[in-house]
């Protein structure tokens, strides 16, 4: 005789049910948080502050905000919210009234705008309505034939849209060049191995090249190239053992030591991935060349709770946006079987992001 499970109540008490209703309205309203940050960055409120010098008074903050003054008030609650979620801090200027000023975190200084490795581009862009607007048409796109909610939303892929729409192709340009500068720091100083032996390296779709401009600052005896879609590197001007080169890496990829692709196939599907892989494998040069990927390798059983949380919100953008996803190690490997190559080695070192090298 068969014993049927009894799972009992989701619900046991009233402390679990409103435990759940806050769950619930705790996601609801978490765009909140997105756009009280996007807010602080269009006021420049890091930045009024690093140029403070040290922790600012509310008073000090309202006098060098450009708000209308019946909106005084509302600054305070604003602070509030992105102290809660560790943008800013409050630090104490005098024990004798115990006066706090605010003050920025690690967090919020990658948001100064003049900082090198500043995210404030790619905040700014990935919050833009054009960006926004698709989430509203998830349930249609689960419904429909189209490849994104992008497409439900704009009636075109989203890449059709960055080449048609050229103030929002420089805003995405300029976002992807913010992280690539924050990358390139990184590797260049913690990596270095991975380009021990590499004459020739092509950064495949590498926008506007600000990693291969790294790369090539740091290794001046490595010709580097750069390929990527007319629209992409239109007026772009390479120098020495830098150059720039139109093309579609669907079709051919320039011939060299290694291949770079950073945060590229995460943008494509499994199938699209395989031929660019394949490209890619066509165009080492000798036994000794590389492909070397720059891309998130999610871990669901990592304990690092936010960072998973992070890599999985990554891959549900990319259903959204356009017809890629993150993948665990497992499923990379099987991209990089289907496309020929041999072996693979995983270096977690940029955070949420590995850096993977693949051998033919």
């Amino acid at each position: 005789m068969a014993l049927t499970p009894s799972y009992g109540k989701i619900l046991s008490s009233n402390e679990e049910l409103f435990d759940a209703q806050a769950h619930v309205w705790n996601h609801i309203f978490n765009f909140i948080n997105s756009m009280s940050l996007k807010c602080a960055v269009q006021l420049n409120i890091p930045d009024i502050i690093h140029k403070h010098g040290k922790p600012i008074k509310l008073s000090e903050l309202l006098n060098l905000l450009p708000i209308h003054q019946t909106k005084s008030h509302s600054i305070y609650r604003l602070m509030r919210i992105l102290i809660h979620s560790k943008f800013f801090t409050k630090v104490k200027i005098s024990d004798e009234n115990d006066e706090e000023g605010y003050w920025l975190t690690p967090a919020s200084h990658l948001l100064l705008r003049d900082e090198p490795s500043s995210m404030a581009p790619f905040l700014l862009t990935m919050l833009e309505p054009v960006m926004t607007d698709p989430w509203h048409n998830l349930s249609k796109w689960f419904q429909s034939e189209h490849q994104a909610a992008f497409s439900v939303a704009h009636g075109m892929t989203f890449w059709e849209y960055v080449g048609q729409e050229p103030r929002f192709s420089q805003s995405f340009n300029e976002a992807m060049a913010s992280d690539a500068r924050l990358v390139s720091a990184v590797i260049l100083k913690d990596c270095k191995q991975v380009f021990e032996g590499v004459k020739s390296l092509v950064d495949v779709a590498g926008g506007t090249g600000t990693v291969a401009k790294a790369i090539a600052s740091a290794f001046p005896r490595v010709n580097c190239t750069v390929l990527d879609l007319p629209h992409v590197i239109a007026g772009l001007e390479g120098n020495e053992n830098l150059t720039y080169v139109e093309g579609n890496m669907f079709e051919s990829i320039p011939p060299a030591d290694a291949l770079l692709l950073k945060w590229a196939l995460e943008c494509w599907n499994d199938e699209e991935c395989v031929k660019i892989l394949e490209k890619c494998k066509e165009a080492i040069l000798g036994n000794g060349g590389k492909v070397i990927i720059i891309d998130m390798v999610v871990d669901e059983m990592n304990r690092d709770v936010k960072g998973v949380e992070t890599q999985l919100l990554f891959d549900v953008m990319l259903m959204v946006y356009i017809t890629g996803r993150e993948r665990t190690e497992k499923e990379w490997a099987k991209l990089f079987i289907d496309a020929g190559f041999t072996s693979y080695k995983i270096t977690p070192a940029l955070g949420l992001r590995s850096v993977i090298e693949v051998f033919p």
